[in-house]
């Protein structure tokens, strides 16, 4: 190991830069790919800092847009494919049930992408989800794939078999630099290192990374409050419940969506998919568990008239950050000026599920390859306006 003073100097195939779920994701791929791939992040692992912490997220077949439903079998199957490498439980099967006003155009689009005979009638629907209330003029739709990713473990599990591939692994290093050159020059705090290629993923921080290279992308990080609410009835609503998503109400106009008792027990996830703006840096300087008091309103009022069974007011509020673009689509493409830099970003608060498909998309950009999936619709040019004078 190097003396404290002398820093790390070494030539890579690959360099990723953060290693959240779509950074490990992609370095996997790489080094899977037999390329010699370091993926460095800023924060001593693990961390809570980020978008990628926390023991459960969604996935699900129903999807209102089709890019991302064309996806998700690709995915799943990739996920299916860590659990056997890694030896572990990545995924647990609950069903979701997707609810709204009927003829919601986002509603319409899930059910068409999951199939007529996926709608539910009320007795099937108190049959798999009998906590859950309708209300007149609503539809709920049943999607059989839907479940609960284990983030923490899964993140884990990616970075474990990054680094049994040959991948090198350095966390607490912070990015200070970036030379664009067909042999690229990052500099952190702990070294300088050289590669032909550079994939960037640092989720809220991206904009800050890219700004010195003359790329200004729309990128909005969001403070979201993770929610728990205690059962009044201790079990009612058990860890073998359902996910569920709202979608198209008018008091929740970005949507609400929840997850079975989990990291708490006889405490059910509850969140508002949206947030407000904020600094990541700044983020854990706000006290923490003092959510904003709109949200909070907002998520009571949903628990009293859709989830009768759950106390109307949260028993733990926990924080995660979001980093929305302004139409909510991933951003995947090259740097504009700069073609061997590969940008992922912009996950909206729905990337996690996509983690395997995406880092496969980057990996394949990175190598100068056709992408297995279409990347039109994630491509810079959408944001016109966006490449400057690098400073």
């Amino acid at each position: 190991m190097a003396a404290p003073s002398q820093p790390h100097q070494a030539t890579y195939d690959a360099i990723v830069i953060g290693a959240g779920i779509q950074g490990s994701f992609t370095a996997y791929h790489l080094a899977q790919r037999h390329r010699d791939t370091l993926l460095l992040e800023q924060f001593i692992l693990p961390h809570s800092r980020g978008s990628s912490h926390g023991q459960s997220r969604i996935t699900r077949s129903a999807y209102p847009q089709v890019p991302y439903a064309r996806m998700m079998p690709d995915s799943f199957r990739l996920w299916k494919q860590l659990e056997e490498e890694a030896g572990t439980s990545l995924y647990r099967r609950t069903g979701l049930v997707v609810l709204g006003p009927a003829g919601d155009p986002e509603l319409e689009s899930c059910r068409q992408s999951l199939g007529d005979n996926h709608v539910l009638d009320a007795v099937e629907l108190a049959q798999h989800f009998p906590g859950l209330r309708l209300h007149a003029g609503e539809v709920a739709l049943w999607d059989s794939t839907g479940g609960v990713l284990l983030a923490d473990r899964a993140l884990r599990a990616v970075q474990d078999a990054f680094r049994r591939h040959g991948g090198t692994l350095q966390d607490g290093e912070q990015v200070l630099h970036i030379e664009p050159g067909a042999m690229l020059t990052v500099t952190t705090t702990a070294g300088v290192y050289r590669a032909p290629r550079l994939i960037i993923t640092a989720g809220a921080w991206t904009g800050a990374v890219l700004a010195p290279l003359g790329l200004r992308l729309p990128l909005q990080p969001l403070r979201i409050d993770v929610c728990y609410w205690k059962e009044k009835e201790p079990g009612s609503a058990s860890r073998a419940g359902p996910c569920f998503m709202a979608k198209g109400l008018s008091q929740a106009p970005h949507g609400i969506y929840g997850l079975p008792a989990l990291e708490y027990p006889g405490l059910v996830k509850v969140c508002y998919h949206h947030g407000s703006p904020t600094d990541p840096n700044e983020r854990d300087r706000a006290p923490p568990g003092t959510p904003r008091p709109d949200v909070i309103t907002l998520l009571s009022s949903f628990i009293r008239s859709y989830l009768p069974g759950l106390e109307p007011w949260p028993a733990v509020v926990e924080t995660c950050l979001y980093t929305n673009t302004p139409d909510g689509d991933f951003i995947l493409d090259r740097h504009p000026k700069y073609s061997n830099i590969i940008i992922g970003a912009g996950f909206s608060g729905h990337g996690f599920k996509l983690a395997p498909v995406v880092g496969k998309l980057l990996c394949e950009l990175s190598l100068g390859e056709e992408p297995s999936h279409s990347t039109a619709p994630f491509a810079i040019s959408r944001f016109p306006g966006v490449l400057r004078a690098a400073l």
